[in-house]
């Protein structure tokens, strides 16, 4: 078995997600004013003394009432609960006892795995446990009173949590995943995709926009590799957001990407490209991540032995920014290529983490120079490349050692991008050039020999 999963569960606006921070020492769940923002389950790590453990963040749990998403967030906690070493249930000790805080308590009982309690905004010591004593009523064991903004009571409760997780004697080291971030604009089908591959409910799906609201992380092993699959928050123009849920779901979204190793940018066939889906576009090449493009919604698309063909030279000449990208047509609904992203994903990947020897980069920049020579100025001065060397990874990235790189255009940068494409392949993953001249290339030494010097 792997890291032990505590779930954390109760009714709307207790202090989840705040808690689940805490625990995590994290910002990552989204803590807003209102009830409902948490929906989906949520993964973060989590650790205490010298264990390492998964927290799952669920939605507000509400029996008795099917208005929208709240049979789904059921299902969510059920699944979160079928994972789960530990649940944690979290009361208001403000408030006091309530009717759902009792109808969840007689959920948990039938449930598989071992219950505590946490008795949330008891702030004051004293106060605090005359606050929790109330909760003994619900017939769950010891009511522990902490306060998850403050963080009071909360090392208590963590050592009653390492009791009741299996032994550590049983866990399995993980491998490092893969991190795959599912992003697009709102109801493109990110949740749907997401669901198809996993093949289980993983996410809320709705015809309803803004359903995802926070990162859901989804770890899934397949050919020997782990991966973590990152469903984001639709992301719609600036303009149209207003401050909360929202606002935070997106700025998620943004570090998703930035902390994925490929994104999977998802785009609605019946829509095509919009001008949102080029800003995220952009976004993905300026943070260097690797990408496969996912055309959804391909199963409604009336088409004949050409259509791909067409749609897919009309789809590209608007996503410029990701001309080396990959291209799928797929349908979530019935999961036509859906299995094929992994494939695609591992191949991006390679490249994206990929070293190719100084020799083999002059090579190719040797052949590129034999089919077209630097630009000359109107002054008779000519571009002179001397060589190249790939400097890191992550995106591949070169430095050109030339004369002057003001001598060279953005038409023969653009040039040499190709040749090096066409002779390394690099496919999937964007590419970064650093044009050096003599003057930068002897501001380097001086630098490496101060350095030397120092040290």
């Amino acid at each position: 078995m792997g890291r032990p999963v505590l779930a954390i569960i109760g009714r709307p606006n207790v202090g989840k997600s705040t808690l689940v921070n805490r625990l995590c020492r994290s910002r990552e769940a989204i803590v807003h004013d209102e009830p409902g923002v948490t929906r989906d389950r949520t993964y973060q790590d989590g650790f205490w003394k010298d264990r390492e453990f998964k927290v799952i963040d669920t939605g507000g749990l509400v029996f008795n009432d099917d208005s929208e998403f709240l049979p789904e967030i059921r299902e969510q906690a059920n699944l979160a609960l079928a994972e789960a070493s530990v649940a944690l249930l979290i009361v208001d000790g403000q408030q006091g006892i309530t009717a759902s805080d009792e109808a969840i308590a007689e959920w948990l009982r039938i449930q598989p795995c071992k219950i505590l309690l946490g008795v949330n905004k008891c702030e004051s010591p004293e106060q605090g446990l005359a606050m929790a004593a109330e909760f003994w009523r619900l017939g769950l064991g010891e009511p522990f009173p902490i306060s998850a903004i403050h963080g009071a009571g909360t090392g208590d409760l963590l050592d009653q949590v390492l009791t009741l997780f299996p032994p550590k004697e049983l866990e399995v080291s993980e491998k490092e995943p893969i991190q795959i971030a599912i992003i697009g604009r709102p109801n493109v089908g990110k949740s749907s995709l997401l669901n198809a591959i996993c093949g289980a409910p993983r996410a809320i799906v709705s015809p309803t926009r803004g359903t995802t609201r926070d990162t859901i992380d989804t770890s899934l092993e397949k050919e020997g590799q782990l991966w973590r699959l990152i469903d984001t928050a639709g992301i719609r123009r600036r303009k149209s957001v207003s401050y909360g849920p929202e606002f935070f779901g997106i700025n998620r979204t943004f570090k998703a990407i930035e902390r994925s190793d490929i994104c999977i940018l998802v785009i609605d066939a019946l829509d095509g490209v919009t001008e949102q889906d080029q800003r995220l576009a952009g976004r993905i090449e300026e943070y260097g991540r690797s990408c496969v493009v996912v055309v959804n919604k391909w199963d409604a698309v009336e088409k004949d032995s050409h259509t791909m063909t067409s749609f897919e030279k009309e789809l590209r000449a608007k996503l410029y920014f990701l001309d080396w990208a990959t291209m799928l047509f797929t349908s979530a609904l019935t999961g036509q290529r859906v299995g094929s992203i992994f494939s695609l994903a591992t191949l991006a990947v390679e490249q994206h983490r990929r070293r190719v020897s100084t020799s083999v980069v002059n090579e190719v920049l040797k052949e590129a120079l034999s089919w077209r020579n630097p630009p000359t100025t109107r002054g008779g001065r000519q571009g002179k490349l001397y060589y190249g060397t790939q400097v890191a990874t992550q995106p591949p990235t070169f430095s050109l050692f030339v004369n002057d790189p003001k001598l060279f255009g953005e038409t023969y940068r653009r040039y040499v991008e190709r040749q090096i494409r066409e002779g390394l392949g690099f496919e999937g993953t964007p590419l970064k050039l650093f044009w050096r001249g003599k003057q930068q290339r002897q501001i380097e030494k001086d630098l490496a020999r101060q350095k030397n010097q120092s040290d």
